[in-house]
């Protein structure tokens, strides 16, 4: 990433790189694989019972079903004279018997009824004979309905009135832990903020698999302290960086952060909308539930996190901002004598890279057998750094200099024309 921070030119279009001698190593851009990871979601509906309400606090929750085993087949049936509550603790979510080999939902995806804004807080538990129950975690769900814009910063708000910043924030998803059965039970922390639920489905996600050498494939993860600017969170990454995941830390205990996610390049630029996210940290019996990564594909320097007024503001000493980034990856011949030094940070230099086919004819063959090389600390090159100082100098001067062109030229004339006048 600090390569990018010196960078001049976009696409790190100055990058160089020699040898102990000073001699043009070359050098060409790494391509991702043609074939990157494929992620798939496959949906399956789960079934929905309600909770009957407990007969005094600290009861134990009755089971709404009955089953019945036969054989191989389990069968799930509501109890006979058993209504559905007006207002549940919870639900027991039937997630349907898998077959042989076939793998574990990773996620519940939720869906309500009514369109009220409400944040409701849950735990998890899961059983297989629903007699025996282990925690899962805990997780939050939240929709509200009209983001609110930040009010105070100088930045153009376009952003904020965009069709995007006006999208409902909704968190629907619910992780569930490793290996999950076919029953969960989810508990309401409040059941009386908490939405009535119309449906379920369990998502299995699957992604194709890496080969050991797929690994220079995957993305940088980059930790960066929070500013705090009239109630947002700034975020400077210190160059422009290809983006593809975000994930907002948290500090410790349960905390639900809705946000408006923008990013720029520069400063001098209008901040552009990213999306919208909701994280999370829920503690729970000394264990903490987490909210995913947001995955993001935007290429920026700066990020603003707005949180949403009705959600409270976030605290920048403890909170903290991961950035998965795809880096560049740089393959160069190791010709000449070592060490190699990495050059970047010219402003008019021409594109140094090499087409890739070019270095490397037989780049899926010769991927396994790529070495691998360490960034040392960055110092700078005096004659460079002089002649750039005289350069910014002379660009300071040159206005000045015309100035004085212009007068000069406008008092001739004028004298030339005095004298022209006495004549």
């Amino acid at each position: 990433a600090s390569t990018y921070a010196h960078s001049q030119q976009p696409g790190l279009a100055d990058l160089r790189i020699v040898d102990a001698q000073g001699q043009r190593v070359p050098h060409a851009l790494l391509p991702l694989r043609d074939e990157p990871v494929q992620r798939e979601e496959r949906l399956r509906p789960a079934t929905l019972y309600a909770l009957p309400p407990r007969a005094s606090a600290g009861d134990a929750l009755a089971s709404p079903v009955d089953v019945l085993v036969q054989g191989d087949r389990i069968t799930v049936r509501r109890k006979a004279g058993m209504a559905t509550p007006t207002q549940s603790p919870g639900w027991l979510i039937d997630l349907g018997q898998r077959r042989t080999g076939e793998p574990a939902p990773d996620t519940l995806r939720l869906a309500w009824s009514g369109t009220a804004a409400f944040t409701a807080g849950l735990d998890i538990d899961v059983s297989d004979t629903l007699r025996t129950w282990r925690a899962g975690g805990s997780g939050q769900l939240l929709m509200l309905n009209a983001p609110q814009a930040p009010r105070g910063l100088n930045a153009p708000q376009t952003p904020l009135g965009s069709d995007a910043a006006q999208t409902p924030l909704v968190q629907r998803d619910i992780p569930l832990p490793a290996n999950t059965p076919r029953f969960v039970r989810l508990v309401w922390r409040d059941a009386a903020s908490a939405p009535r639920l119309t449906g379920a489905q369990a998502v299995t996600t699957r992604s194709s698999t890496r080969s050991s050498t797929q690994a220079q494939d995957l993305p940088s993860e980059l930790r960066l302290p929070a500013q705090a600017v009239n109630g947002a969170l700034l975020f400077d990454l210190a160059g422009a960086l290809p983006i593809v995941a975000l994930d907002l830390q948290l500090p410790p205990g349960t905390r639900v952060a809705p946000v408006q996610l923008q990013g720029r390049s520069r400063d001098t630029e209008a901040w552009q909308p990213l999306g919208s996210a909701v994280f999370y940290r829920i503690e729970r019996e000394g264990t903490a539930s987490r909210s995913p990564a947001l995955p993001l594909h935007a290429t920026v320097r700066y990020l603003r996190v707005q949180p949403d007024e009705r959600a409270g503001a976030l605290d920048p000493l403890q909170t903290q901002l991961v950035v998965h980034a795809a880096l560049a990856r740089i393959v160069f011949a190791a010709q000449g004598p070592a060490p190699y030094t990495l050059q970047v940070g010219s402003a008019d230099a021409p594109p140094g890279a090499l087409p890739i086919t070019t270095l490397v004819p037989q780049l899926e063959a010769e991927r396994p057998r790529l070495g691998r090389a360490e960034l040392g600390a960055w110092t700078e090159v005096a004659a460079v750094a002089q002649a750039a100082s005289a350069a910014a100098r002379q660009a300071a001067l040159r206005p000045w200099l015309l100035w004085a062109v212009l007068l000069a030229g406008v008092a001739g004339l004028g004298w030339m024309v005095w004298r022209l006048a006495r004549g």
